[in-house]
């Protein structure tokens, strides 16, 4: 209370307006290393971790975690499986109720490198950027240990995104990606249709028709050494019919929130 009886609200000032948003279902495995790995980067990141109902006791060990990182590491838990896409949409709109500008998404199994996500943020700070996207496929971009059925799906998944969409990225279905708050803001979340796998194509291909720009870099894709993979060909079957629902309904609507 000030000299003149007037109550002031202190109001807290985190120390980092990054937000590294982790869907998790049955990482036990990776979840603490992960963790602790993306606090000991140099540039500060906080994390939210969305949790779906995981049995294996992955949002127990966030939680005991928590006692190390109280300021810094957060969660949510949902029941049950709800799909990749609600998962960062609930994310989203977490980090934008808060501070944060910048905010990424980022796989538990270390097949994204953590020490990658200061240069995404780096190339999200440009102007006019909204989206930056680490690119397997652009020059100096690698997969290791990757199998070549899944490489030939990945590539020929990319490549037939571009040629329906015209959007310029060789790597629409990547999932190690930085948004700016500024798109976010402006982005109606109830016209993002696709949960799976083809939700990541849509964010991009969203941000490209509300006229953001699009910035790749280049990063080593290491496939998961602990756990069990969540992709399937039924997941590449929905984003092949997705694109081109989402193309034909782009000529009628637009993404922007009203």
């Amino acid at each position: 209370m000030c000299a003149q009886g007037i109550y002031v609200q202190k109001i807290k000032v985190l120390d980092s307006d990054n937000l590294v948003i982790i869907p998790t279902y049955n990482e036990i495995e990776n979840i603490e290393k992960i963790i602790r790995t993306v606090f000991g980067l140099e540039m500060p990141f906080h994390i939210l971790i969305v949790d779906d109902g995981s049995p294996d006791g992955t949002a127990d060990a966030v939680k005991n975690l928590q006692e190390d990182y109280s300021e810094n590491l957060h969660l949510l838990q949902r029941s049950g499986k709800q799909g990749l896409g609600t998962a960062y949409i609930a994310g989203f709109k977490w980090a934008l109720e808060r501070h944060y500008q910048y905010i990424f998404e980022m796989d538990a199994d270390f097949s994204h490198n953590p020490t990658d996500l200061s240069r995404l943020r780096i190339a999200c700070e440009s102007e006019g950027v909204g989206v930056s996207i680490g690119s397997r496929y652009v020059r100096g971009g690698k997969l290791v240990d990757w199998p070549m059925n899944r490489i030939l799906m990945s590539r020929g998944a990319s490549f037939y995104v571009r040629l329906i969409t015209w959007m310029p990225v060789s790597d629409s279905t990547a999932g190690f990606v930085c948004y700016s708050r500024k798109f976010l803001e402006s982005l109606d979340f109830d016209k993002i249709k696709f949960i799976g796998y083809a939700f990541q194509i849509e964010m991009k291909f969203a941000a490209w028709q509300l006229g953001f720009k699009l910035r790749e870099i280049p990063i080593t894709f290491i496939d998961r050494k602990e756990g069990a993979s969540k992709m399937s060909t039924a997941i590449f079957s929905e984003a092949f019919w997705g694109v081109l629902k989402m193309r034909w309904n782009a000529f009628f609507k637009s993404y922007r929130k009203k």
